[in-house]
Order: C-alpha cells, then sequence, then structure tokens
C-alpha cells in the first residue's frame, strides 16, 4: 500500500505553498507549510523527523528525517544524504503565463516557481523510496530540506554548524539537467559605501568628493580583478578565471553639488583553491589602502555571509557512479549551492538534478516531465548501491 501522495499530488502541494526568501522583509515568506507536509511525508515512509528552526523565527525551519542505521550516531561515515531547499526567489506576477502557485501540465512540462529550482526534487526522493519500499536498507538515509538558500544560506549554515547530518555521501538535486557536478565556484557579494563632505561645485576645496573616491577604488579593483584572472585559472570551468561584476553604483544628488556619498555593490566569483575569508579581506584592504591619503571615510556591507566554492574529487565514488548512471561526464557550474557545506563536514557531494538553470529564477519556470522518470531511477540505483542490503 502506497504511504505517501502520489508524485503530481505532492509536488502541486510544494508548489502551492509559497516560500520566497528575501534579503528584502518586503518579499520573505516562511517555509514552515513545505516543511511541515514534508515531515507528514517522510514520517508515513518510516522517517525519524526533526523540525529545526534557523533563527528566532519558528517560520523558517529545516528539516532533518533519518531512517536506517544508528541515528544517535552523528559521527557515522556510512549513509547517503539527499538535500534540497524549500524556498524560491521573489517572481514578478506579470511575467507569467500561469498562476505561478499552481502546478500546471502543458507542453509537457509542469510549470510553476520552483518546479526546476528546486521543490521537484522531494517528491522525486519520495517516489524512489515508495517505489523501494520493500527494501531493507543496511545503511542510513538522511533527507535534509533547508531554508533561505536563495537568500543568505542560513539553513545549510545551521546544518554544518549543529552538525546533525552524517553520512559518506550527499546528493543535492539543484538544477543540472542530470548532469552532475563535482565543483563550482564561491561568491561574495559585497556594497562599498564612500562618505566624504558636500559643497557648492564652484570651489573643489568646498567638500570632498566620495564619487570620485569611488573611481579610484573602481580602478584598483579592476587592476586585481586583472591579477586574479592571471594568477588563478581553472581549466575546467566555462569562464576559467574569477570574476568580478561592479553591479550596481549611486551617489551625489546634483551636478552643482560635490558628491558627499557613494555606494557600489560588486560581485565576486572565486574558483576552488581561493580561500572566501582571505579573499573578503583583501578586497577591503585594497579598497582602504587606495582612500588612505583622500581623507575619505569607507563602510563595508557583506549583503550575506559568502558561499565557498565546493570541489568533489572526480576519483570519488558519488561522482564516478553518478557518471555511469547518467551516462554525462561531471561538469562544473559558476552558481552557487550548499555543497561547500556538506563537503566541510567531511560528506562528498555531488550536484544532480533534473531542472534546468536556464529557467530557473524567472517567469514561467518548467521543469520538463521526461527528466522525472530518469531522475527517479537515477535516484533509486544510488539508494540500493549506498544503502541497499550488503
Amino acid at each position: 500500500m502506497r504511504r505517501t501522495p502520489k508524485f503530481e499530488d505532492c509536488f502541486a502541494e510544494l508548489i502551492r505553498l509559497p516560500t520566497v526568501s528575501s534579503i528584502d522583509p518586503a518579499h520573505d515568506l516562511s517555509n514552515r507549510g513545505v516543511i511541515d507536509a514534508l515531515a507528514n511525508w517522510c514520517d508515513a515512509l518510516g522517517f525519524t523527523c526533526e523540525i529545526i528552526p534557523v533563527s528566532d523565527n519558528p517560520e523558517k525551519c529545516n528539516l532533518i528525517a533519518k531512517r536506517g542505521g544508528d541515528q544517535s550516531d552523528s559521527n557515522s561515515n556510512a549513509g547517503l544524504v539527499l538535500s534540497g531547499h524549500t524556498d524560491t526567489v521573489p517572481y514578478d506576477l506579470s511575467g507569467w503565463d500561469t498562476d505561478p502557485f499552481t502546478l500546471t501540465k502543458k507542453n509537457d512540462c509542469y510549470y510553476g516557481l520552483g518546479t526546476a529550482d528546486m521543490k521537484s526534487f522531494f517528491p522525486i526522493i519520495l517516489e524512489a523510496l515508495e517505489r523501494l519500499a520493500d527494501t531493507k536498507f543496511s545503511n542510513p538515509i538522511t533527507i535534509v530540506a533547508t531554508a533561505d538558500e536563495e537568500s543568505t544560506m542560513s539553513g545549510a549554515r545551521l546544518i554544518q554548524e549543529q552538525n546533525k547530518v552524517a553520512g559518506r555521501y550527499c546528493i543535492i538535486g539543484e538544477p543540472t539537467g542530470l548532469k552532475p557536478i563535482y565543483a563550482h565556484k564561491g561568491i561574495i557579494i559585497e556594497e562599498i559605501k564612500i562618505l566624504g563632505r558636500s559643497g557648492h561645485s564652484s570651489d573643489p576645496n568646498l567638500g570632498n568628493s566620495a564619487l570620485e573616491g569611488m573611481h579610484d577604488v573602481i580602478s584598483t579593483l579592476r587592476a586585481w580583478r586583472d591579477d586574479l584572472q592571471t594568477e588563478f585559472i581553472n581549466g575546467d570551468f566555462q569562464i576559467p578565471v574569477p570574476t568580478m561584476n561592479f553591479g550596481r553604483i549611486h551617489g551625489g544628488d546634483s551636478p552643482n553639488r560635490i558628491c558627499a556619498s557613494c555606494e557600489l555593490s560588486l560581485d565576486l566569483r572565486m574558483l576552488p583553491g581561493m580561500n572566501l575569508e582571505e579573499l573578503n579581506e583583501k578586497l577591503r584592504d585594497k579598497v582602504r589602502e587606495t582612500l588612505v591619503a583622500s581623507g575619505l571615510k569607507v563602510e563595508f556591507n557583506a549583503m550575506f555571509d559568502g558561499v565557498p566554492p565546493m570541489q568533489t574529487s572526480r576519483n570519488s565514488e558519488i561522482i564516478t557512479l553518478s557518471e555511469q548512471l547518467t551516462n554525462n561526464a561531471s561538469e562544473t557550474v559558476a552558481f552557487g549551492t550548499e555543497g561547500p557545506f556538506y563537503n566541510d563536514m567531511g560528506i562528498e557531494t555531488v550536484i544532480l538534478g533534473p531542472g534546468d538553470i536556464d529557467v530557473a529564477h524567472q517567469p514561467n519556470e518548467y521543469l520538463q516531465i521526461n527528466r522525472i522518470e530518469p531522475m527517479i531511477n537515477i535516484l533509486s540505483k544510488l539508494l540500493n548501491h549506498f544503502c541497499g542490503p550488503k
């Protein structure tokens, strides 16, 4: 007898529940409804479930569901972790042809917010487990559902901090088009604010231009970017060098007034082997050194704590087996995931899911239906291989 709703019913329920995550409180929503639904379904499959608030807000939660093995042994080096984030990015309703919170089947695809990135992974997990209902697993299976991957990574950071998740290998079902990913770049997003002094533009001595100071800072950072791209090169990536994008700048209020304040937001994506904390400090040092004789003040605001780069050995069994099952060589991507947090816990991780990153984070997001059955089969074989009877 089936113990969880059918795949499409599970999928539709997860899409129906809004779980937008944003650093802007005006857009940020709870993920508790999805967590509760997943906990109920996992409980029906014999998992022991723990719902853990990510902060003081009980509406932002992680789920850790465990089955098999010694669940009291947090240092176990066996078993498989199946992980995904429950949140989505904000949405622009005017760009959608369908209701983003109604799973809509058309053109051999499922449409809805989070279909590709990445709510589909959870009903795929449940379907695979239903099909393996008679299997007596010898190694533990852990299902993890996290909060706020799309904004602060606070859910994954808490998983790492609490060290409550153990296993030998981990699969994260991000949208990779059924191609295993063994490495990705890290990311720093930084806001630099320069404070000067306003004054009448007819006499430069009356003020101190923050805008001109920012011009010098950008020149310094561009030169540093050139140095980084000369020093660090990894041909496994489509863009084989670290990148730095100056994405937003704002300063001043009138052409006849010396600019008293200027803000720049930038994004730096580093390769595996580059240390996030050291890079961030180096960036700030470069800015301070540029402005030291200017009389200008500078403030820094990290828009979030950053995501380290990830790299799992291509010789890892989770990578080589994923390559065999998908008939695809493992690749790299430029976007970030929760993978480095698992790798840092000693859990070797592959990023592998049915969606496409090309349709994520935009209106009319969809999942191709013909990707679902192959992903269920891949996951079933991975579960049997790593956790099945010995």
